[in-house]
């Protein structure tokens, strides 16, 4: 095993390049967010609770019901991304035919599959510094900002989550290395 920086690691293997793609690692932001999505679950209890236990008026108790609607929505989404932090990982595979991207918590997740000879236009995102895109970006509580994209039948696909430009370039050019090296060996 080899590695890219500090959060790529990957292996080369006769007919296949795997990487792994590890969240970053900072305790600070995970005791933060640990904090804040413990809390929020506590609200909500809280708000459940206040529900069945008090003597609420109908348009109180519709208010309620509405915040538990947007509760659970960002109960969801950050819950995703402390996830994300703990256990979350982009796999990528290249093999013979294809590339493989899985975006996986522990186990979970989709491995999508692309042929090779499909894809088109293989670059590299960078948001300007200091732009609205870039701060965006490096907020712990969103899991956005691939940083290398490509189009397959019309979609766009995109891997590489809050990399470094250094780490994502290193990873860009080995991808399109390992990509065209498949390409030959298909067109032979």
């Amino acid at each position: 095993m080899k590695w890219i920086g500090n959060r790529i690691s990957f292996v080369d293997e006769p007919g296949r390049t795997t990487f792994v793609i590890y969240p970053e690692s900072k305790t600070w932001v995970r005791g933060a967010m640990g904090a804040w999505f413990a809390m929020w679950i506590t609200l909500g209890l809280v708000v459940i609770w206040s529900l069945n236990a008090l003597n609420l008026s109908q348009q109180e108790k519709i208010i309620l019901y509405i915040f538990l609607t947007f509760w659970v929505y960002y109960c969801w989404r950050v819950g995703k991304s402390f996830a994300w932090l703990l256990w979350g990982k982009e796999l990528l595979k290249i093999d013979e035919v294809s590339l493989s991207v899985k975006k996986s918590i522990r186990s979970y997740g989709k491995a999508g599959v692309f042929y090779l000879e499909n894809i088109k236009k293989v670059r590299m995102l960078t948001p300007k510094e200091n732009s609205v895109q870039a701060v965006w970006e490096s907020s712990p509580w969103i899991r956005g900002g691939e940083r290398i994209e490509f189009e397959y039948m019309g979609k766009m696909i995109r891997f590489g989550e809050k990399l470094s430009e250094k780490d994502a370039t290193l990873l860009f050019n080995l991808v399109t290395k390992r990509i065209k090296e498949r390409l030959k060996k298909i067109s032979v």
